[in-house]
């Protein structure tokens, strides 16, 4: 990627907007914001070599009332080279700022998917400090701290050291050493720009804000899929790797396991994902006592023509399970898969004839599969949503220690027997 080409801006800064304490007050809270985004685009702007008309960043304040701020914010994310988001606790708790990220992720995971690296470019601000721990689960694994940038700035962040004038020069260091590591980062990368996302069928890559589960709820992807040493009689083995782990029904399309890419998509949404075979997951498929967490079982319709595994879906379907959503990826660019379609999804009907009608609209017929990688990556969100709430209402609770029961307040006394004295009228 040239410093000129795609025609979205460097970087967008992502931001929780901060109400007024007062609705008539003119005093505009995100002036502080404001400032950061300007010094930034000033620096980015004399360090990168970006040409004349070129964008160094993007923030939603340059709108101007009447646009479309859902199309111009997808554009935004969809072409810009770095995310920057400005860690703070209101950040975490916005729907809005979760989907900005869920957006930018997907153009990760999408350049990931196809093999073309590892990409990091999320490079993170803190506006003010958030406890490591309350992060959740999608930027646990992101690198926030930056080298030289000062210690002010780690314990008070950006609204601090700019509120105080004796941190003058400590807000100059930091904006001008997370500028810097934002143009290495955009030059460093290769990130292709991609069509803006639909806004409306995001889900935010935070989760339902809950805070006695900073990192989410954990969800179980099991694989459930052959290895290259028990395929079924003539099965081509260009899907298949050294365990069920390595499946990649969508080759070439994926370049990576299918399991990696889907705790990705899971992570993106505040899960906790866990990967493991059938083996691995025993007790969460096939025993009989209460959930301990939601599930997604990717299976592979050659696995079914296996005694192996045919017996254990039996039993799964006549458990029931309703918290672990069955995906069965069927990918149409596969011949051989096409040519036994008859066999296999009679073979899919004998092993889970309940758990192919059962559920959410998008979970009543995976014997008609997912045919293609990008229709996969659209549905997970959907069964991992559909999995979790299944899981919530049926998990045993766990209410806090203490009395069995309160007694309900009556207004007219208690009604067990004894030496009542009659209520005044």
């Amino acid at each position: 990627m040239s410093d000129d080409t795609e025609g979205g801006p460097y970087f967008f800064l992502s931001y929780a907007h901060t109400p007024k304490h007062d609705p008539n007050d003119p005093y505009d809270p995100d002036q502080w914001v404001e400032k950061l985004f300007n010094d930034l685009c000033e620096h980015v702007m004399g360090m990168s070599g970006l040409g004349h008309g070129a964008k160094p960043g993007f923030m939603d304040r340059e709108l101007h009332s009447g646009s479309h701020w859902p199309t111009r914010l997808a554009e935004s994310i969809a072409t810009c080279r770095v995310f920057v988001p400005l860690y703070s606790r209101r950040y975490f708790d916005s729907d809005q700022c979760g989907k900005e990220w869920t957006a930018f992720s997907q153009r990760i995971l999408h350049h990931r998917a196809r093999g073309w690296g590892n990409t990091e470019m999320i490079v993170p601000a803190i506006w003010v400090p958030v406890p490591t721990e309350s992060l959740p689960e999608a930027a646990q694994d992101i690198h926030f701290s930056l080298p030289g940038i000062g210690p002010q700035y780690v314990e008070h962040g950006f609204y601090g050291i700019m509120k105080l004038r004796q941190f003058r020069k400590a807000y100059e260091t930091a904006v001008y050493n997370l500028a810097r590591r934002i143009v290495e980062v955009g030059h460093a990368g290769n990130l292709p720009s991609v069509d803006p996302a639909d806004y409306k069928s995001l889900e935010s890559a935070f989760g339902p804000h809950d805070p006695r589960r900073p990192n989410g709820h954990r969800l179980k992807v099991t694989v459930v899929a052959p290895d290259i040493d028990t395929l079924p009689n003539g099965r081509d083995p260009y899907h298949y790797g050294h365990s069920a782990h390595e499946w990649n029904p969508y080759r070439p399309a994926l370049n990576r396991p299918l399991a990696d890419h889907t705790a990705d998509l899971v992570r993106n949404l505040g899960f906790r994902p866990e990967i493991g075979s059938l083996d691995d997951h025993y007790d969460h498929v096939l025993s009989e006592g209460p959930p301990t967490s939601a599930g997604l079982l990717l299976l592979d319709a050659w696995a079914t023509t296996s005694g192996h595994f045919s017996e254990p879906l039996r039993r799964l379907d006549q458990s029931g399970k309703p918290w672990i959503s069955v995906m069965v990826p069927w990918n149409r660019e596969d011949s051989q898969t096409a040519e036994a379609e008859p066999r296999l999804r009679g073979c899919l009907e004998a092993a889970l004839p309940h758990k192919l009608t059962e559920g959410h609209p998008t979970q009543r017929s995976p014997i008609d599969g997912i045919p293609t990688f990008e229709q996969f990556c659209k549905a997970v969100p959907e069964m991992a949503r559909s999995a979790m709430n299944q899981y919530l209402r049926n998990a045993p609770a766990h209410p806090p220690k203490g009395h069995a029961s309160i007694e309900r307040p009556r207004l007219q006394g208690p009604l067990s027997g004894g030496n009542e004295t009659e209520a005044p009228p």
